[in-house]
């Protein structure tokens, strides 16, 4: 269940009494002062199946390498389930793994609610100093750390160059050249040009930001999703699947839209470093030189994409938070982060890890690397995971042609000031 401002001094009270009570994942362990680790570490990986938590599982069972008497408990948690999964386990005191790989915007409301364990002077925050600064932002919440960086991230366009060759089209840097370059890729090949994600509202960010709009101005305390900008991007948008230069959906997004890209139906997607692993899977990208990644097309105030990523979290009721602390330094580690880079060409969040040989000729992390330093930061605020559920909903009917983007975007700021009842 999403809350607002109203239940969260409640259940952010709670939180205390349940970190109390602890964990009930069976990991207890020794504690400080009693020399080896030892226990039960369950994690809670959201990596995408099939690809990244191959890796990610491997990685994190490596970790009993190092801690002989701790088993690591792996657990692959839908991503579109975790967040609410956690909260429910972590309120009712049974069943919250001890260790959570959270979105960035889970961490400050995940904190806020009591749920997490301070890091500060823990071993969990390592070598605290390379981390970069912007990874770094979303694990503060007033004024401690509730959380590790463990990957950064942003959006790029990934197309297929094979098509785009066959075409005779070079890459959109506009929203205007994206629509000209699918309608002659329609025309040269039958290919659709763009396949626009419709059942997640992150993908609408950069639209959004192209148009200098924002979901809320966290400083001013003011929404301002429903000003003109925030209508632009949603007119923009179903222009685009009104206009035949992207096609759509509004259930299961993820898999038709890789499906459609892997298998060469469309020729171009909005995605993230994530989704690099998976690509290479389609038959398309057989030879990996045939992705090309570039910018998001610039919006009429210029091109943004936001920034992303997911850091390690450690639960408050946790029997076993020595070991636990010791994961997470682990898991966010350089050695292990190398690793990842190197494996899954997701970018990391230590700025000595960009150095290393297999990370600093790896391509995609080189492209992202300026794409991320130029990302718009999102707002750290307990209530921004609970942000996109009312863009997602109407940010689906614009594009199925339910609602306009007048209406849409009224709906939304509608939505937020019941959410966050001081802001203007």
């Amino acid at each position: 269940m999403r809350r607002g401002i109203a239940a969260t001094a409640l259940v952010a009270a709670l939180g205390v009494t349940l970190a109390a009570c602890g964990s009930d994942s069976g990991s207890g362990g020794g504690s400080k002062g009693s020399g080896e680790l030892s226990g039960t570490v369950t994690w809670w990986d959201t990596s995408t199946v099939g690809s990244e938590d191959k890796v990610f599982k491997k990685v994190a069972e490596d970790f009993k390498k190092k801690h002989p008497k701790v088993t690591v408990k792996y657990v692959n948690v839908p991503f579109g389930e975790a967040q609410n999964k956690f909260k429910n386990a972590a309120q009712s005191g049974s069943g919250a793994p001890d260790v959570i790989r959270s979105e960035v915007a889970w961490t400050p409301e995940f904190a806020d609610l009591g749920y997490l364990a301070p890091l500060d002077g823990t071993p969990a925050l390592k070598d605290a100093d390379d981390f970069l600064k912007q990874a770094s932002a979303s694990t503060q919440y007033k004024g401690k750390t509730y959380a590790v960086p463990q990957v950064i991230d942003s959006m790029g366009i990934f197309y297929n160059k094979k098509i785009f060759k066959e075409a005779g089209v070079e890459v959109p840097k506009t929203i205007a050249e994206l629509k000209t370059v699918s309608a002659t890729i329609k025309q040269k090949t039958g290919k659709t040009g763009l396949y626009l994600r419709g059942d997640d509202p992150y993908w609408f960010l950069s639209f959004l930001y192209g148009e200098g709009g924002d979901l809320v101005d966290a400083e001013k305390k003011s929404i301002t999703i429903d000003n003109p900008a925030g209508v632009k991007a949603l007119a923009t948008v179903k222009d685009l699947v009104d206009s035949k230069a992207a096609i759509t959906d509004a259930t299961n997004g993820w898999d038709n839209m890789q499906a459609s890209f892997k298998d060469g139906k469309v020729a171009m997607m909005i995605n993230g470093p994530w989704a690099v692993a998976d690509t290479f899977a389609g038959k398309e990208f057989a030879d990996k030189a045939n992705l090309g990644i570039a910018p998001v097309p610039a919006g009429s105030a210029g091109q943004g994409a936001p920034q992303g990523g997911h850091n390690l979290a450690v639960y408050a009721g946790s029997k076993n938070l020595d070991a636990s602390y010791a994961f997470a330094e682990y898991m966010t580690s350089a050695e292990t982060q190398t690793t990842i880079a190197k494996e899954l060409s997701l970018l990391p969040t230590r700025q000595s890890v960009y150095i290393k040989p297999d990370v600093a000729t790896n391509e995609l992390i080189t492209f992202f690397k300026p794409v991320v330093e130029k990302s718009v930061e999102r707002p750290w605020i307990p209530e921004g995971g609970s942000l996109f559920e009312p863009v997602k909903v109407e940010y689906t009917k614009v594009l199925t042609g339910q609602t306009t983007p007048e209406a849409g975007a009224k709906a939304i700021g509608d939505s937020y000031r019941k959410l966050l009842k001081d802001w203007k």
